[in-house]
């Protein structure tokens, strides 16, 4: 039997990850939670429906996709006007240097429109402000469970109350924990009456910051009538806005991180890291669990093997079963009072080997001292110590009394 064991840790190891690999893979038609924020992407958490609402909200201006870093555009003029760059990325990790070609973009006259779960440290220095993103960030790039429920409000300087938005979906939303007043104008709050969303002026141009990016998916746009959320946000944005342009240099850079970190971890990181439909990593898994088999395996090998050791029988009382045959001589001839002399100078002889007590006098203090040695209560030693006195007055004993007294004593030896 034991030579079959490897090939058993095997077929389980495989069967494990066949079913890891293809674990709900009927369930087809279940939420996509991916979280992408590509343009050409009509999942849940994809941005088609809000790409291809730019042409509406700007009928007048030409819609173009972005993939260069700040400063290097092929769609963008650094010195026109009236353009308009949406950024839209989890993690806007910009650098100085795509922060002052930005800034310089804005100053030309020119909206930036950015939305982002969290700032880079050379962005929050640029715009003077600090961004509270710990928790979000931590479910978005571990894949944890985020609350479902987002809900968003517009303060929009035209209108005279506030204007709120939410859905059923991930929350994945941070907040500004520091503003400069001086500069920034709330224009968005969350679900806490924390800015979320704010205007800034930079020369003849805007920037907005926007820190709920999953209000611009296609899960949250399509809820009820959510997409007036995206229309009244964009109304902010200058109404000579000529050129629209989508930037994904955010999105593919921070692909590319990605990427550069699965490169430095080596391909056995990689290949642990590998996903299913689901977000699971079977593959990882299994590997985890084929050591974990190995290892039990080889300690089940490692036990010392030995003959068999027979069991050894509890040695026999003879003492008592001598006092039991003695018994049962006396009992047959009748003589129930002789019996119970017996009986009583096993007793006594018992408490002076065991407990060390003189058996002299059987007085209330041996009673005590008894009870207090034995653990057994003094009303059930008393009823013994009297009957041996008593057995000293009478001449004949009954059955009745003989099984009383017998009944008594085996209590006694069962209870210590």
């Amino acid at each position: 039997m034991k030579k079959y064991i490897p090939y058993l840790l095997v077929g389980l190891i495989v069967l494990t990850l066949l079913l890891l690999l293809f674990t709900d893979k009927g369930n087809k038609n279940g939420l996509d939670e991916r979280l992408s924020f590509r343009k050409r992407d009509k999942i849940p958490y994809g941005s088609f429906v809000a790409y291809e609402s730019m042409k509406s909200l700007f009928p007048a201006a030409s819609v173009y996709t972005e993939r260069r870093e700040p400063g290097s555009w092929d769609s963008i003029s650094l010195f026109g006007k009236d353009q308009a760059l949406i950024i839209l990325t989890p993690d806007f990790n910009a650098d100085k240097y795509e922060m002052t070609n930005l800034i310089n973009f804005i100053k030309n006259g020119n909206d930036v429109f950015i939305s982002a779960i969290s700032l880079s440290d050379d962005a929050t220095r640029a715009l003077n402000c600090d961004v509270n993103s710990i928790e979000p960030l931590i479910s978005y790039f571990s894949n944890l469970e985020s609350s479902d429920t987002l809900t968003l409000s517009l303060r929009l300087p035209y209108s005279t109350r506030d204007l709120t938005y939410s859905y059923p979906g991930k929350q994945l939303d941070s907040y500004f924990s520091k503003l400069d007043t001086k500069t920034s104008v709330a224009v968005g709050i969350d679900r806490k009456n924390r800015p979320d969303f704010i205007q800034m002026k930079a020369g003849r141009g805007n920037l907005f910051v926007h820190l709920a990016p999953m209000a611009f998916t296609n899960y949250f746009l399509l809820h009820k009538q959510n997409i007036e959320y995206l229309e009244k946000a964009f109304t902010l944005l200058s109404p000579a806005t000529r050129k629209v342009v989508w930037d994904e240099y955010y999105l593919n850079k921070k692909s590319d991180r990605r990427r550069a970190n699965s490169k430095n971890k080596g391909w056995l990181s990689t290949l642990l890291n590998i996903q299913n439909a689901n977000g699971q990593k079977p593959i990882a898994f299994a590997f985890w669990l084929l050591l974990l088999l190995l290892l039990v395996y080889v300690l089940l090998e490692m036990r010392r093997k030995q003959r068999y050791i027979p069991v050894t029988r509890k040695l026999r009382n003879d003492s008592m079963d001598f006092v039991k045959t003695i018994g049962r001589l006396y009992h047959d001839k009748g003589d129930h009072r002789n019996l119970c002399r017996k009986m009583a100078a096993y007793f006594l002889e018992h408490v002076r080997t065991r407990y060390k007590l003189p058996t002299n006098e059987l007085n209330e203090e041996f009673v005590k001292n008894l009870q207090i040695k034995s653990g057994i209560t003094e009303e059930e030693i008393r009823p013994i110590i009297g009957f041996i006195g008593y057995l000293e007055q009478q001449v004949t004993i009954s059955d009745a009394d003989l099984f009383v007294f017998h009944k008594q004593l085996e209590s006694f030896y069962k209870k210590e």
